[in-house]
């Protein structure tokens, strides 16, 4: 039976309890200098936003949590029950194995061929290995494994050399080879690539699901890592694998996955022989309107699963059943590029196919799976919503709100973290903020490569595409993706500088006052008082009036106005920081500055130390306004347009 081994290679000690007293120290840091003044009515827009979206998210995320335990809880047993009553009877008459490696280490390729032969020929039915290999010295390894091993008899070994233009034309020569074997009616294919391991018991563990369900076409199983690499880079593997068994069980109650990995999976052997899956993986392709048709370089995993996907085959994620891949960061020293490749390439592959998989509609996959493939596409926008929101409102609204945010961000993360944790059997203050770090980093990545999908790169082979040959074709590409990156962005910064506050659509206070400076076009500051009594007298304004950038007089003409009305209220001004009220001296002395006391030559009124006017039940609030007293009233009225 393969279960999860004991040897995690996973973070040391010191670096989880240095984490954990960081963490405290923040912690403590955020909870005892938080401003009150957070939580008060100034910050209804801040929390909506980020509440909203968070209430969206996070219910989404529930649910896949919930399905994932009801699948591994309830589901999956009764299935590993069916699956494990039909083994001792059944099994496929044939075997065939797609083993593909560039460049790996020989103490890695030894590992793998040895756990490969071993389980083939503890499984016991003929099995043919292709090995498609790079190096001269990849067949001498396997050679020494065969020896090992004694040369199982129903084991055989075929090597097939790689052309070197990448995965996909090594994976269609070999589907080629195998179809040309004429395999055997319900034999099956095993597409591992070269440095994955599998444990003990795995062919027999999963392969007998296929018996057990006729209309499964492919499966795959769990991962875990050994990782070459400091604790960071450690952690940030598992903790993918974590989220990625999270995933995969709960779109296995769907009896659906969201991509078929090639690390290991399982397909019947007369689906991936079919010539359209082959070509398929040999030379899939999108038509673009901006860029044209290009071949995809990665991603047959995508490819794979697509054609399944299409055709209306079953697929399964096996949880108990784990194989190990050996890890290693592109350049191990650089935790920071190395992640952002290979996230750019992950994500680069999930966006070129995830379109057309959209557009095939429900039918094919349910409702579930098509709106997971739909919410892939949102998730991307929303996850940038909290930190561009509290960016905004601490910039120009109120500092404080970033340590809300970050408080906010330890318990969110922490309360994932410990489902994850409860779900892998192991648990890392690292994924903390790792966590965020995958989100939020993420989701930049996945919006630049959104707008670039035809810029692919392998770095292990070296290997671009995607891009005209022509510079001039290919720098006009690059650009109209800046633009149109730009734009959507810019579109979402707009949403929020209005849903937030930051920035308020103009009122008829604004527009009026607006139309006089332009109609005027002198240097003199604009009276106020007439507009602003009006907005105060009329029932039919909002509480606020707000006020644009400039220079404007605010007289004691107001103050007659509001004692000749006889009813109450009570308006609140609000200026953008650049807005200055030049006030006289008679009104100056009704005025409370935001100490309370009388205005003596100026004050700047902000949200949190607000200016104030009190006359008999009229009340007027000043925020975001710089108050200067002119004793030296004006003596010309603006004139008023035709």
């Amino acid at each position: 039976m393969s279960s999860t081994p004991r040897d995690h290679t996973v973070a040391s000690r010191i670096t989880e309890l240095t984490t954990f007293v960081f963490g405290m120290a923040l912690l403590i840091l955020i909870v005892s200098e938080l401003p009150t003044d957070v939580f008060s009515p100034e910050s209804q827009n801040f929390f909506f936003v980020i509440g909203t979206i968070a209430i969206w998210r996070y219910s989404w995320w529930a649910v896949q949590a919930i399905r994932s335990v009801w699948y591994n809880r309830v589901i999956f047993p009764r299935m590993r029950a069916e699956a494990d009553a039909v083994d001792e009877h059944e099994k496929p008459p044939e075997l065939f194995v797609l083993c593909t490696s560039f460049r790996i280490e020989a103490r890695v390729n030894f590992q793998v061929y040895d756990a490969l032969v071993r389980e083939a020929h503890a499984y016991g039915v003929p099995t043919t290995i292709f090995a498609s290999v790079s190096d001269r010295t990849d067949v001498d390894v396997i050679t020494h494994v065969m020896d090992e091993h004694g040369w199982p008899q129903n084991v055989e070994v075929r090597y097939m050399f790689q052309k070197g233009d990448g995965k996909r034309s090594a994976m269609a020569e070999v589907l080629r080879a195998i179809s040309r074997r004429l395999p055997a009616p319900g034999s099956l294919l095993i597409s591992m690539d070269g440095d994955i391991r599998l444990e003990p018991g795995t062919l027999s563990r999963s392969l007998s699901f296929f018996a057990a369900q006729d209309d499964l076409g492919a499966l795959t199983t769990n991962n875990r890592a050994e990782v070459t690499g400091n604790d960071a880079t450690r952690e940030w593997y598992d903790l993918r694998y974590a989220q990625r068994h999270l995933m995969m069980s709960s779109m296995s109650v769907s009896r659906r996955l969201l991509v078929l990995t090639g690390r290991y999976s399982v397909f019947r052997a007369d689906l991936a022989t079919q010539p359209d899956f082959i070509e398929l993986i040999e030379s899939d392709h999108v038509d673009h309107w901006r860029f044209g048709n290009f071949k995809f370089l990665s991603g047959d995993d995508k490819s794979s699963w697509y054609w399944l996907l299409k055709n209306g085959w079953r697929m399964l994620y096996i949880p108990d059943v784990y194989v190990t891949g050996f890890e290693e960061l592109p350049d191990r020293r650089r935790f920071f590029a190395s992640t952002t490749d290979l996230m750019r390439r992950w994500y680069g592959n999930m966006l070129r196919t995830s379109n057309r998989a959209i557009a095939l509609g429900p039918r094919p996959m349910g409702m579930f799976t098509w709106w997971s493939l739909v919410d892939q596409r949102l998730s991307m926008w929303t996850t940038l919503v909290g930190p561009t929101v509290v960016t905004l409102v601490s910039l120009f609204i109120r500092p404080s709100f970033f340590f809300a945010y970050v408080l906010w961000i330890l318990m969110t993360r922490g309360i994932a973290t410990l489902i994850l944790a409860w779900q892998r059997g192991r648990f890392s203050l690292l994924w903390i903020p790792l966590i965020y770090y995958n989100q939020v980093w993420g989701a930049m990545l996945k919006t630049y490569v959104s707008f670039r999908f035809n810029r692919q790169k392998w770095s292990r082979q070296g290997i671009s595409a995607g891009e005209p040959d022509d510079p001039a074709a290919a720098r006009r590409q690059r650009r109209m993706g800046h633009l149109l990156h730009g734009f959507a962005y810019g579109v979402l910064l707009f949403v929020l500088i209005l849903s937030t506050g930051v920035m308020a659509p103009p009122d008829r206070t604004s527009l009026h006052i607006a139309r006089d400076q332009t109609w005027e076009r002198n240097q003199q500051p604009e009276r106020l008082d007439r507009w602003i009594a009006a907005a105060m007298a009329d029932n039919r304004t909002s509480e606020a009036v707000q006020l644009p950038p400039g220079h404007f007089r605010l007289e004691g003409d107001l103050i007659d106005t509001l004692q000749q009305s006889a009813r109450p209220s009570d308006r609140q001004i609000q200026g953008n920081r650049r807005t200055t009220l030049a006030i006289s001296p008679a009104l100056a002395e009704l005025m409370q500055g935001p100490d309370g006391e009388p205005i003596q030559d100026a004050v700047q009124c902000t949200v949190d130390a607000s200016c104030q006017l009190a006359l008999d039940e009229h009340n007027l609030t000043l925020v975001n306004v710089r108050l200067r007293i002119e004793p030296a009233a004006q003596t010309e009225v603006a004139a008023t347009q035709p």
